[in-house]
């Protein structure tokens, strides 16, 4: 997360297994009053959602955000198309980087902000099979390690 990083509420652990994250974006998102309560009580899924460009602005989808339990007549739906919140430039950037074939949106992370919450986009390439091996294999050999050190001292 960047510097001055708020809360951790949500992360998106597949995510990085079966994508390669080229670069990140934080990006706000546009909010209604039972969301923001819903997501501050951390009732927030990322594992289907990905970041779309339509129209030069940015939406997030499928991502499911849990009713807010005393919203009643309120609540909103738990996986409708949420607008980010993004500069021009950096929207621009994105859809240059989207033309490439395998290349996609996917959110990493959620968290809380100075009062507002944020999601971290990343920019991914998808893994082939034996890359997801690869990052399984390399990630025992570290547990062995780290194992082995604490057995060691």
């Amino acid at each position: 997360m960047p510097k001055g990083e708020g809360k951790l509420i949500a992360q998106n652990r597949k995510a990085r297994y079966e994508y390669t994250i080229l670069d990140t974006v934080e990006a706000g998102i546009v909010l209604t009053g039972t969301e923001i309560k819903s997501i501050r009580a951390g009732r927030i899924n990322l594992k289907d959602g990905y970041a779309q460009i339509r129209d030069g602005e940015a939406f997030l989808s499928n991502v499911h955000i849990a009713p807010y339990e005393q919203g009643n007549l309120f609540n909103h739906d738990p996986v409708r198309t949420r607008k980010l919140l993004l500069k021009k430039k950096q929207i621009n950037r994105l859809v240059e980087e989207t033309k490439s074939t395998g290349v996609t949106l996917v959110p990493l992370k959620v968290y809380i902000k100075n009062g507002y919450a944020k999601v971290l986009i990343g920019l991914a390439k998808g893994k082939k099979q034996y890359d997801k091996r690869e990052t399984l294999k390399r990630k025992d050999q570290k547990r062995e390690v780290d194992r082995a050190l604490k057995e060691r001292y």
